[in-house]
């Protein structure tokens, strides 16, 4: 049992703006690239994923997310996030409408895809599901079965707003890796803590010599 991912990015000039008060505004772009690159990659490691469908406009994330094995698919709403994820959602159902399509974050950038695959096999249970975030305010992950709307509610306060839509909330330990998106500092370093992918450790280590 397989998934499609679809996984938003907006341009990496104005991502990652709560970084700022560890990351320089010249350093934030190349982060924020770092941790889909990282992101990806263990999605399509995943036994659980069968493809990954990036939606941006970003050139250079285009290029690189492509050459990993991503999908890319031009931003057309232009309208936000969950825009985005709908839309990327519908382009992806249009060649195969029984799809199993599930959104994620593109700031995961200590994913596990053994960790993921737990995520999304729990979630194959229910017409639609979401994993919170490690604050548990967000949602890090939405599903959405065969012929199921995948209604996203990304945003501020997503979990109270993905649990109302009637989304069934997944409770699940050790899936830390699947739970850490990275909007702070803070965030951050808990993806170190959890231990990143190599285009995460690279940027961060740039980071850190910047800041010397």
């Amino acid at each position: 049992m397989q998934w499609t991912l679809v996984v938003p990015l907006k341009p990496l000039a104005r991502a990652k703006s709560r970084l700022a008060g560890t990351a320089a505004h010249g350093l934030r772009p190349g982060l924020a690239l770092a941790f889909a690159q990282d992101t990806v990659a263990a999605a399509l490691a995943s036994p659980a994923v069968r493809d990954v469908a990036v939606v941006t406009d970003d050139e250079l994330a285009g290029r690189e997310l492509s050459a990993l094995g991503a999908r890319i698919l031009p931003d057309e709403p232009g309208q936000g996030l969950n825009a985005a994820l709908e839309y990327g959602a519908a382009m992806v159902r249009t060649a195969r409408p029984q799809s199993r399509v599930a959104a994620v974050n593109a700031d995961l950038p200590a994913l596990r895809p053994a960790e993921l695959a737990r995520v999304l096999d729990a979630a194959a249970q229910f017409p639609r599901a979401f994993l919170p975030d490690a604050a548990a305010i967000g949602t890090t992950l939405l599903a959405a079965g065969p012929g199921v709307e995948l209604l996203p509610a990304f945003g501020t306060d997503s979990r109270a707003r993905h649990r109302a839509s009637g989304a069934r909330e997944l409770e699940l330990d050790t899936v830390d890796s699947v739970r850490q998106d990275v909007d702070t500092g803070d965030d951050l370093r808990a993806a170190l803590l959890l231990g990143v992918g190599p285009r995460t450790a690279a940027a961060t280590a740039r980071l850190l010599i910047a800041g010397q």
